[in-house]
């Protein structure tokens, strides 16, 4: 099983939600973030003054899915969530070792 980590712009998440859906991938995980990559954020005028914003609102994703699927699951999200622009965002993806689905008791592949 794979872990797929997105994070994306906020815009973003319904594109993505529906790329995911489409090919099949009915769990998903959504947090708020903040944070910034390379453009370490920018500035903005509020009230005549300058002020610098560095954290940046992002949305983080998180998918578990069978290894075979993970190939197309970063396919699909990359290509939703692209704008071309920076700050786009980042995909890792990062092996599970198991999974439990604790009203059940199912394990692993069938946990997800």
């Amino acid at each position: 099983m794979k872990k797929i980590e997105a994070i994306i712009k906020p815009f973003k998440l319904d594109e993505v939600k529906e790329a995911l859906h489409e090919i099949g991938v009915s769990g998903i995980t959504v947090t708020e973030a903040r944070g910034f990559g390379r453009q370490k954020g920018h500035t903005e005028l509020y009230r005549g003054a300058e002020y610098v914003v560095d954290f940046l609102p992002k949305v983080k994703l998180e998918v578990i899915v069978p290894d075979d699927q993970a190939e197309r699951v970063v396919e699909a999200v990359a290509a939703a969530a692209q704008t071309g622009r920076i700050g786009d965002g980042k995909i890792f993806v990062s092996a599970i070792e198991s999974a439990l689905r604790i009203r059940t008791g199912e394990t692993n592949e069938d946990a997800i």
